[in-house]
C-alpha cells in the first residue's frame, strides 16, 4: 500500500521531470547526442551505486536482454522528447507528454489482460478533445511537429512504465535502471549511422559543449535521471502504473510555469493552446473522483448483491 511519503516523493520526482525539458533546451548539443551522454553518465553512476551497495546485478541472459530492450524504448522516448522541445517549445512538448495517461488507459489492459475501465475511456476521450483544440489553434508547422513528436514520446514512456511496473516486483530498481540506461545508450549509438546520414546537421555528430552545458548535463543526468528515475521505479512497487502516469501529467504544470519564468515571451502560446492544455490537465483532477466512485460502486455491489426473488407459479 502506498504511503503519504511515497506520494510526496513522487510529486518531487515529477517536479524534477518538469525541469528536464528546460535543461534539454538549455544544453546546446542536439537531442540524439544529448541522450547518448545522459544515458552513459546515468549507467555509470548507477552502476557505481550498485557496486557500492553490493546489489545483485546479473539477472540471467533472458532478463538482461529484456531490460536492455526496454532501454531501446527509453532511448526513443527521450530522443523524441528533447527533439520536440527543440523544434517547438517546452510548453508544447510537456502538453504532448501529458497524453501518457491516454496511452496507459489503452495499453495497460492489454499487458495485464484486464478489462478497460469506463472512466479511463472517458479520460482518454477528454485528452483527445484537448489535443483537437490545440491542433486547431496551433497552425505553425514547428508546433504541430513538436506536439506530434511529444505524443510519440508519451507513447514510448507509457509502454516502458507499464513494463517496469511488472519487472520491479522481481528485480531491484537500481539494477533495472542500470540495464535500461545501458540499453538506451546502446540504442542511441546504433542509431548514429542513420542519424548522421539523414537527420544530423552537417552530416556529423556534435558533442561540442561549454562549461554551463556540462553543468546542466550533470544536473539532468544525476538529479533528474539517476535519482528521479531509480526512485520512480522503486515507487512502482507500491503505486500502480496508471496512478504513476496520471501523476506524471502534473509535469506540464510544473514545467510550463518554470519555462514561462525562464524563457518568458518565447513560451507564450495562443489562448486555444491553453484551453486545450487545461482540458488535458483536467483529467488529472477528474480521475481520482471517478476512480473512487468506481471502487465504491464495486464494493457496494459485492456487499449487497442483487437479491433474486423466486415467485410462486
Amino acid at each position: 500500500m502506498p504511503r503519504l511519503k511515497d506520494f510526496i516523493e513522487l510529486h518531487f520526482i515529477v517536479f524534477l521531470w518538469g525541469f528536464t525539458a528546460i535543461l534539454g533546451k538549455l544544453i546546446s548539443i542536439p537531442a540524439v547526442e544529448l541522450v547518448a551522454l545522459r544515458t552513459s553518465i546515468t549507467a555509470v553512476a548507477i552502476g557505481a551505486i550498485i557496486y557500492q551497495r553490493g546489489t545483485p546485478f546479473w539477472m540471467g541472459r533472458e532478463q538482461a536482454l529484456k531490460l536492455l530492450g526496454v532501454g531501446f524504448i527509453i532511448a526513443a522516448h527521450w530522443i523524441l522528447f528533447f527533439a520536440a522541445a527543440r523544434v517547438s517549445s517546452v510548453s508544447i512538448t510537456l502538453v504532448g507528454i501529458a497524453t501518457c495517461s491516454l496511452w496507459t488507459a489503452l495499453l495497460d489492459p492489454l499487458f495485464s489482460k484486464s478489462k478497460i475501465k469506463p472512466h479511463e475511456v472517458l479520460l482518454a476521450l477528454l485528452v483527445i478533445f484537448g489535443l483537437y483544440i490545440i491542433f486547431q489553434n496551433e497552425t505553425e508547422f514547428d508546433s504541430i511537429l513538436g506536439i506530434t513528436m511529444a505524443i510519440g514520446s508519451a507513447l514510448m514512456g507509457s509502454i516502458f512504465t507499464i513494463i517496469n511496473a511488472k519487472l520491479v516486483k522481481k528485480i531491484p530498481s537500481t539494477t533495472i535502471t542500470t540495464y535500461e540506461m545501458t540499453g538506451a545508450c546502446l540504442a542511441t549509438v546504433l542509431f548514429f549511422p542513420i542519424y548522421t546520414t539523414y537527420f544530423a546537421e552537417g552530416g556529423s555528430l556534435n558533442f561540442s559543449m561549454g562549461a554551463m552545458d556540462w553543468v546542466y548535463l550533470l544536473v539532468l543526468a544525476l538529479a533528474c535521471t539517476v535519482y528521479a528515475y531509480t526512485a520512480s521505479v522503486r515507487l512502482m512497487q507500491r503505486i500502480t502504473a496508471y496512478t504513476m502516469n496520471l501523476t506524471v501529467n502534473l509535469e506540464p504544470i510544473y514545467g510550463i510555469i518554470l519555462a514561462l519564468l525562464i524563457f518568458k515571451e518565447d513560451e507564450q502560446m495562443s489562448s486555444g493552446f491553453y484551453l486545450g492544455a487545461a482540458i488535458i490537465l483536467l483529467s488529472v483532477f477528474i480521475y481520482p473522483v471517478l476512480d473512487a466512485y468506481d471502487k465504491r460502486r464495486k464494493k457496494l455491489k459485492q456487499a449487497f448483491p442483487e437479491q433474486v426473488v423466486v415467485g410462486e407459479d
